[in-house]
C-alpha cells in the first residue's frame, strides 16, 4: 500500500487543524453580538478599550516567549490594521443597533467578495460544485434574511454599518492572506492589534466620544470578547491562512448568522422563524458539504471542472 510524501501528508494534517481552528472561531465569533447587546457604553470606547486590551494580551506573549515585533513586520501588517479598526468599528455599531440575525446575515455576504478576490489574486481553485453550493448557502442567508424582517430590533442605519463591514472585512481578509506569506501569524495579529487600536482611540478622541473607564460589568465584556473571540478567534484565524484556501475559511465563518440568531432566540427572546430556521439549516448543511468536500480533497492534486479567475 503507497503512502502519501511525508510534506504532503503534513500539509493535509495543517489543513485539518486549520478547518478546526476555524470552526472553533466560528462559533464564538457568532455569539460576540449577544455580548455587545449587554453593553451600554460608546461603540467606539468599548472597541478601544478591547483593542488596548488585545494590545496587552500580545504583549505578555511576546514577553513570555522573547519574541520582539519588528519594524519590518509592523510596516507589513500596518494595512491590515486599518481595515481591522475599520471593520470592528462598523460591525460593532451594526451589532449594537440592529437585530443579531440581520448583523450577521449581511456580514455572511463577504465570502462572494473573497471568493472572486482568491481566484482573481491568489490562483486558488474553485470546484464547479462547490460554486454550487456556495450558491445554495446564499439562498439560505437570502430566507434567514427574509423571515427576520419586522423585528422590533431592526434598524436601517445598523443595516448599512452590517453592508460597509462587508467590504472592511473582504478587505482585510485578503490583505492578511497575502500578508501571511511573509510574516508569523502571532507578529502579524500583534501588530494588526496595535496599529487598529491606535486608530480606534484617535477616531473616539477626535470625534469627543467619552473615554472614560468602564464599570465592573463592562470590564467583563471586554476582556472575555479580547481573550476569546479576539486573542483566540483571530489568531487562530491568521494562522489558518497559511493552509486553509481563502474561499474555504470565509465560507465556513457563514454559519455565524445561524449561531447567532439561534443564541439570540434562546437568550434575548429575538423572534425566530420558520422561513429563519430553514434558511439556517441550508447554509448549516450546504457548509458541511464544502467542509467533508474540503477533507477528502489532496490540496496538491489538480481536479477538473475548476473556475479560473476568468470564471
Amino acid at each position: 500500500m503507497s503512502r502519501a510524501p511525508q510534506p504532503v501528508a503534513d500539509e493535509r494534517s495543517r489543513r485539518t487543524v486549520g478547518v478546526v481552528l476555524l470552526s472553533f472561531t466560528t462559533v464564538v465569533w457568532g455569539l460576540v453580538p449577544l455580548v455587545l447587546k449587554q453593553v451600554e457604553m460608546p461603540t467606539l470606547a468599548f472597541a478601544s478599550y478591547r483593542l488596548w486590551i488585545g494590545v496587552m494580551l500580545y504583549a505578555a506573549i511576546f514577553v513570555a516567549t522573547g519574541r520582539r515585533l519588528s519594524w519590518t513586520a509592523l510596516r507589513v501588517t500596518a494595512l491590515g490594521g486599518v481595515f481591522f479598526a475599520a471593520d470592528i468599528m462598523l460591525t460593532f455599531t451594526a451589532f449594537r443597533l440592529t437585530s443579531v440575525a440581520n448583523a450577521t446575515i449581511i456580514g455572511a455576504l463577504a465570502p462572494v467578495f473573497i471568493t472572486l478576490g482568491a481566484v482573481r489574486w491568489f490562483g486558488e481553485r474553485l470546484v464547479r460544485r462547490d460554486a454550487f453550493v456556495i450558491a445554495s448557502s446564499f439562498i439560505g442567508v437570502a430566507l434567514v434574511a427574509i423571515g427576520s424582517q419586522g423585528s422590533p430590533s431592526w434598524s436601517p442605519v445598523g443595516d448599512a454599518a452590517a453592508a460597509l463591514s462587508v467590504l472592511t472585512w473582504s478587505a482585510y481578509w485578503l490583505f492578511s492572506k497575502r500578508a501571511r506569506e511573509t510574516v508569523d501569524a502571532v507578529d502579524y495579529m500583534a501588530g494588526v492589534m496595535l496599529v487598529s487600536a491606535i486608530v480606534v482611540t484617535a477616531l473616539s478622541v477626535a470625534t469627543r466620544t467619552s473615554l472614560r473607564p468602564p464599570d465592573a460589568s463592562d470590564w467583563t465584556w471586554i476582556v472575555l470578547i479580547a481573550l476569546v473571540p479576539g486573542l483566540m478567534g483571530h489568531l487562530s484565524v491568521a494562522w489558518s491562512h497559511r493552509f486553509v484556501e481563502a474561499w474555504l475559511g470565509s465560507l465556513l465563518l457563514q454559519s455565524q448568522p445561524v449561531i447567532g440568531s439561534v443564541a439570540a432566540w434562546v437568550l434575548l427572546g429575538e423572534r425566530m422563524t420558520a422561513l429563519t430556521a430553514i434558511g439556517g439549516a441550508v447554509v448549516v448543511v450546504a457548509t458541511a458539504f464544502i467542509v467533508v468536500r474540503a477533507a477528502q480533497r489532496d490540496p496538491d492534486y489538480p481536479e477538473p471542472e475548476t473556475l479560473s479567475p476568468a470564471g
